[in-house]
């Protein structure tokens, strides 16, 4: 990889080149297979010390820009950003190659409020409760259910069970068949 430091208002020094050269070029090996290009600017105005950082690789750019009292630490925190930056990328291209959509959740409210923060061992900037709606569970049979889903079209129902007073879901398979979600009451 190439990476280009340039220096502005300071003494250009191979310990700061050195330093950035790393740091960058780590973070964007870490991350891409074909890291193509990167730059860095590292600026002092009176006691503001900014490193600005851009790294071309992969069809997409990715800029951080950070300002702190010490040059190292501006590059530290900048390339923190690339390399955040640059998961959220890697993260959307595996789901766009996987040929799924991204992953979400349809989130319906029974009466009591949803935990945000996504499904269990997912983090939370991939999943993540996009919408709530409020249903009202009204009590029928399956079969009620079931022609209520069919002259709608909506792809599922949440209904109150007339025979055993618990809430289930019944919604379309991709088949034409339908699917009945019932909670286990027996634990």
């Amino acid at each position: 990889m190439q990476v280009t430091v340039t220096f502005r208002n300071i003494e250009a020094t191979d310990a700061l080149r050195r330093y950035a050269d790393a740091k960058v070029s780590r973070a964007a090996s870490k991350y891409f297979r074909r890291p193509v290009e990167g730059h860095v600017v590292l600026t002092v105005s009176k006691r503001r010390h900014s490193a600005e950082i851009t790294v071309i690789a992969d069809r997409m750019t990715l800029n951080a820009r950070e300002e702190t009292d010490d040059l190292y630490s501006a590059i530290d925190l900048a390339v923190d950003k690339i390399e955040r930056q640059a998961k959220k990328q890697k993260a959307k291209r595996s789901v766009h190659k996987s040929g799924g959509s991204a992953p979400r959740l349809a989130a319906v409210e029974v009466g009591g409020s949803l935990p945000l923060g996504g499904l269990a061992g997912e983090s939370p900037d991939l999943a993540s409760v996009v919408r709530t709606e409020r249903v009202a569970a009204k009590p029928m049979t399956v079969e009620e259910a079931m022609m209520q889903l069919e002259s709608s079209t909506k792809e599922f129902i949440v209904f109150r069970n007339a025979v055993n007073e618990t809430v289930n879901v019944l919604y379309r398979r991709k088949d034409g068949n339908y699917g009945l979600i019932e909670p286990d009451v027996s634990t």
